[in-house]
C-alpha cells in the first residue's frame, strides 16, 4: 500500500501522525509549508532557541496565528494546534510525539537531539547531515537496538543518492558510482565568509537587503558541504570516498556514464565503487552543458551482453562502449519532500536512507597555514574546509571531523591543505560527542 493511502487510513481512524520539528531555518520552514496541508499529519511542536524565528517561519509559510497558539505539548495534542518552544529536550521527551525531524544544521546539537529522541523511543529524521556524517553510523545502530528508525531526510541529496543506489542494486546492475551535481571550481576551495559573495557575483548592497548567512553559503562554495554529503552517501550505501578527496569532475547528463567509470575503461574514476561530484562549471568558469547542479546521479555497468543490448534498445544514456549507463534525478526540494521520510518511518518502519556503515568521513583540512594558538571556526569558516576521505584513512591518522572543528584551539601548526587531527587540537568542550564518536570508531570503524 502507498504511503498516502496508509496515511489516509490512519487519519480516518482518528490517529494522525504526531511530529516534532527542531529547527526553524530554511529547511524547517519548507517542512512547515507542506505540513499544514497534509491531512492526518500533526506538527505537535516546533522547537528553536529563537522562538521568534519559529513564529516568523510559521507566519511566512501561511499558518494562521491560531494554528500555533497551543500553550503546552498537552494542549497541542488535545486541540490539534502546534506548540512553539525553545526546549528541544522536552520535545524529544514528550510521549505523544512519534517522530522528530532534526533540522538545526548544528552538528553538536543535532547529535544530542538524535540521542534524546532515540532514548525516548522516537523515530528520527536527520535533516542535519553535518551531525549524520560525524556520528550517524553509531546513532543508526543505537536506533536499531531501540527498535526505532534513524533516517536520512527525503528531499535532501544524500537520501536521493541512496534511493538511486537501491534502484541499481534492485535491478542487479553493477554499481559504479554515486554523487550529486554542484557549482564548483578549484579557486572556490579557499573562499572565506569575507570573499564568498564575490563568487556569487553579489554586491554588498544586494547582500545587505537579504537574510544571507555567509558561513552557510561559504560551506557550499568551498566544497565542505559536498564532502559532508558524499561521505554520508558512502555511509548509507557502502561506497567509498576517493583516497585524495573529491575530484569534482565537470560533467553534464550526456557525460555521466563516460566520466564516472573507472580509468581502466576510459573514465576518470581511480576505481569503481566511489562517490564524487559532477561539477556544473569547467575549471575556467564556463558552464557545463546540461549540468545537474541541483540533481543526483548513479552510474552502473551492464552485467552481460544481453543487458548491454537492452540499454541500447530502450534509449538509456550510456558511455561510448554501451556498457556503462547513468540514471539521475534532476532536482531536490529539501523540506517540501521530507514528509515522505516521516511517513516511511512511522507507517512502514523504514528509513529513506540510513548510515548503515562507517565508510566515509568529512574531516577538517587547513584552509591556510594555521598556527598553534589559533582557533578553528567550523564549517564554512576562515580556518578549515572539509575533505571527504575513506574512514580507513581518517581513523588511521586520528583525523578531526569537521563537525567537531568549532571553537577549538590548535596546539600545533598545521600547514595549508593538511588534515587536522585530534593530536593537533585541545578538546575542552563537547566531550560527550567526542566520546560518542570514539564509540563509533571502536564498534564500527575499519580498525574495529
Amino acid at each position: 500500500m502507498s504511503l498516502s493511502s496508509m496515511l489516509a487510513e490512519r487519519n480516518a481512524a482518528g490517529k494522525p501522525i504526531r511530529v516534532g520539528l527542531i529547527g526553524a531555518g530554511k529547511f524547517g520552514s519548507m517542512v512547515l509549508a507542506q505540513a499544514r496541508k497534509i491531512e492526518g499529519y500533526h506538527i505537535v511542536a516546533v522547537a528553536d532557541l529563537d522562538v521568534g524565528k519559529v513564529r516568523n517561519s510559521l507566519a511566512r509559510t501561511g499558518w494562521e496565528e491560531g494554528e500555533y497558539a497551543a500553550t503546552s505539548f498537552g494542549d497541542a495534542m488535545d486541540s490539534g494546534r502546534t506548540f512553539v518552544t525553545d526546549d528541544a529536550a522536552a520535545l524529544c521527551a514528550f510521549d505523544g510525539i512519534e517522530c522528530i525531524i532534526e533540522a538545526t544544521g548544528h552538528p553538536l546539537a543535532g547529535t544530542r537531539h538524535a540521542l534524546m529522541a532515540i532514548e525516548a523511543g522516537k523515530h528520527i529524521v536527520m535533516v542535519n547531515v553535518e551531525a549524520d556524517v560525524m556520528c550517524g553510523p553509531i546513532l543508526a545502530r543505537k536506533a536499531r537496538e531501540k527498535g526505532v528508525v534513524y533516517s536520512m531526510a527525503y528531499g535532501d541529496q544524500p537520501a536521493f543518492c541512496c534511493e538511486l543506489v537501491d534502484w541499481v542494486r534492485s535491478c542487479v546492475f553493477e554499481l559504479v558510482s554515486a554523487g550529486k551535481g554542484m557549482n564548483f571550481r578549484p579557486p572556490y576551495r579557499y573562499s572565506t565568509p569575507d570573499t564568498v559573495w564575490s563568487f556569487f557575483g553579489w554586491s554588498d548592497e544586494f547582500v545587505a537587503k537579504g537574510d544571507f548567512n555567509p558561513k552557510m553559503y561559504n560551506s557550499f562554495t568551498d566544497g565542505t558541504k559536498a564532502a559532508i554529503e558524499m561521505a554520508a552517501v558512502a555511509n548509507g550505501t557502502g561506497l567509498d570516498c576517493p583516497d585524495d578527496g573529491l575530484a569534482f569532475y565537470p560533467a553534464g547528463l550526456q557525460d555521466l556514464a563516460q566520466v564516472f567509470k573507472p580509468e581502466s575503461d576510459g573514465g576518470r574514476l581511480p576505481k569503481a565503487g566511489l562517490t564524487d561530484i559532477a561539477a556544473s562549471r569547467e575549471p575556467d568558469g564556463r558552464m557545463v552543458l546540461n549540468n545537474i547542479q541541483y540533481g543526483m546521479f548513479v552510474t552502473f555497468r551492464a552485467p552481460d551482453e544481453y543487458t548491454r543490448g537492452c540499454f541500447e534498445q530502450y534509449g538509456l544514456l550510456t558511455d561510448d562502449s554501451g556498457w556503462y549507463g547513468s540514471m539521475w534525478r534532476p532536482f531536490h526540494l529539501i523540506g517540501l519532500e521530507t514528509s515522505v521520510s516521516v511517513l516511511s518511518a512511522v507507517l512502514r518502519g523504514e528509513p529513506t536512507g540510513s548510515s548503515k556503515y562507517f565508510r566515509g568521513d568529512a574531516v577538517a583540512t587547513a584552509k591556510s597555514d594555521l598556527k598553534a594558538g589559533s582557533w578553528l571556526d567550523g564549517e564554512g569558516g576562515f580556518a578549515a574546509w572539509a575533505k571527504a576521505v575513506p574512514a580507513t584513512l581518517s581513523t588511521r591518522i586520528n583525523a578531526l571531523p569537521i563537525g567537531l572543528a568549532h571553537r577549538v584551539k590548535l596546539i600545533r601548526d598545521v600547514p595549508r591543505d593538511q588534515i587536522v587531527t585530534f593530536d593537533d587540537v585541545e578538546m575542552v568542550d563537547d566531550l560527550d560527542v567526542v566520546a560518542l564518536r570514539q564509540e563509533q570508531v571502536q564498534l564500527m570503524g575499519p580498525r574495529a
